[in-house]
């Protein structure tokens, strides 16, 4: 359980700063609390779009990821982030990223500040 809670706050964390630092991806809400809860929400479906689709669409892609030696992992973590928006959406929940290259760039984001805050955060598993 310890791991599921630190997975989710790493990726809520890494969604904040690919909010903070890009203006196509956003995430709003009547006041602090409400963004908070809604970060929060989008990270546990980010985590569960991650967990379900993104094995299944690297074993479909094995081929690309061998011929680009792994340089197809941005455009699979872009499209695991559209997914997370486009779901978002259908769950009313206020976050959005507009665009493919938005996309790819804020999965670059969210890759790098997720394993920076998994080798930071404590976790059972260590």
């Amino acid at each position: 359980m310890k791991h599921f809670v630190v997975k989710t706050i790493a990726n809520a964390g890494a969604l904040a700063v690919a909010i903070w630092l890009l203006q196509d991806i956003t995430l709003t809400g009547e006041n602090t609390g409400r963004k908070v809860l809604t970060l929060i929400l989008v990270a546990l479906l980010f985590g569960l779009v991650n967990f379900v689709v993104k094995p299944v669409v690297k074993l479909l892609t094995l081929p690309l990821f061998i011929l680009t030696l792994g340089l197809i992992t941005l455009v699979v973590n872009a499209l695991m982030l559209l997914l997370t928006s486009w779901l978002a959406g259908e769950f009313d929940l206020s976050f959005h990223v507009d665009g493919f290259w938005t996309a790819v760039l804020g999965g670059l984001i969210v890759s790098i500040v997720s394993w920076a805050l998994h080798v930071a955060l404590p976790d059972d598993k260590d």
